[in-house]
């Protein structure tokens, strides 16, 4: 098996073939400025620089859907996978806008769309997309930590595709969906995947894919399969782990949910109350092992909630040390993460230094 000291060697600046992209209905990175590049911001707190580190940010790589023409696979989020807007980008004009926003380094990872696919072509996928992400990385590695792809649909080879990715391309963490093709991230047949995850303690980052189950009632206006169902999906998944004991048989897992953890920290006390209603709905044959709440210090949440109030409630209920910094680039969704979160006025300097990277840089294996 290549090394990843060779592998690196073989990928440094051979980036070409890797696109930069964000969620499928908003203008994403065809819109940053052209030009030259700018001089870096850099963020201080209390009189001392701070590096800065976004966990959630998007990349893509080309190529990919003429695997799935090739087969005939369905694509598990065609819009998304297809859509023009997730066009081609370049590393320079990603790191002027990083620049300009005071983002010092990008974890960037890929939303999956490929759990319907075969073992064999989902195989192919997963080690070109890998491949690209780490040649990235290996072009600028001050700035980029890759977040790896699975095909978390066969759970035994994405077993192997985590060790893998940690051990050959340096992989910082990975990025899942908040379901595989209909099943939930806490059925049995996911352990050997979160097993696995749990033993190299890598970070799993998980980004929803809307919730096709309410796709009839979320038609219209206003996004609702993004705005509403994102989130929702997310919440669903993150219940799911918690209820069906999967943060129980696997206390040492790191994982981080996009957009603030969707809905579920911000009602996560009626989870709390229903398991201690008489009788008890919320009770199974083998209940959890703690308050729902308390599940909350053992995952972590990306800062996008928007608001200063919305941030504090995130660190009131999550605590400090369970949130970190995305932007969910290029999606258009914000160009102010770091503001947002130096001008919340609840948080003292160290949360802020904390939220901004530090926590980050553990989770990432991110040395100064």
């Amino acid at each position: 098996m290549t090394s990843r000291r060779t592998f690196l060697k073989q990928f440094t600046g051979a980036t070409a073939g890797l696109c930069f992209v964000g969620c499928p209905w908003v203008e994403a990175a065809s819109a940053l400025q052209a030009g030259g590049r700018v001089r870096r911001r850099e963020v201080m707190v209390g009189g001392r620089r701070v590096r800065t580190i976004d966990v959630h940010a998007h990349v893509n790589v080309p190529n990919i859907l003429e695997l799935f023409r090739e087969s005939r696979a369905q694509l598990d989020n065609p819009t998304a996978a297809t859509d023009p807007q997730w066009g081609p980008d370049n590393a320079d004009e990603r790191l002027r806008h990083m620049d300009e926003e005071g983002i010092d380094v990008q974890a960037v990872g890929i939303n999956p769309f490929w759990y319907r696919a075969d073992q064999d072509l989902a195989r192919r996928i997963v080690q070109l997309q890998n491949e690209k992400i780490a040649a990235l990385c290996a072009a600028h590695p001050d700035r980029f930590v890759g977040m790896g792809t699975v095909a978390l649909q066969h759970p035994d080879l994405a077993a192997t595709q985590l060790d893998e990715g940690v051990k050959k391309f340096g992989m910082r963490g990975f990025v899942i969906g908040g379901n595989v093709a209909g099943e939930e991230l806490s059925a049995p047949k996911f352990h050997p995947f979160w097993a696995k995850a749990e033993e190299l303690g890598t970070l799993i980052f998980i980004h929803p894919q809307g919730f096709a189950e309410g796709a009839k009632r979320l038609q219209g206006n206003g996004a609702l399969t993004n705005v509403i169902g994102n989130p929702l999906e997310t919440t669903v998944a993150l219940s799911h782990l918690i209820f069906e004991g999967t943060l129980d048989r696997f206390p040492g897992l790191k994982i981080c949910a996009a957009h603030g953890g969707g809905y579920l920290p911000s009602y996560i006390a009626r989870s709390d109350r229903c398991t201690t209603l008489s009788p008890a709905p919320c009770r199974n044959i083998q209940p959890v092992r703690k308050r729902p709440s308390e599940y909350l210090s053992q995952l972590y949440f990306d800062s996008m909630v928007f608001t200063a109030e919305g941030l504090r409630h995130l660190v009131a209920e999550a605590g400090v040390s369970q949130v970190v910094m995305g932007t969910d680039f290029p999606a258009g969704w914000t160009s102010e993460s770091v503001d947002h979160i130096l001008s919340t006025s609840s948080l003292s300097d160290a949360e802020k230094r904390a939220i901004l990277g530090e926590t980050a840089a553990k989770l990432l294996r991110i040395a100064e």
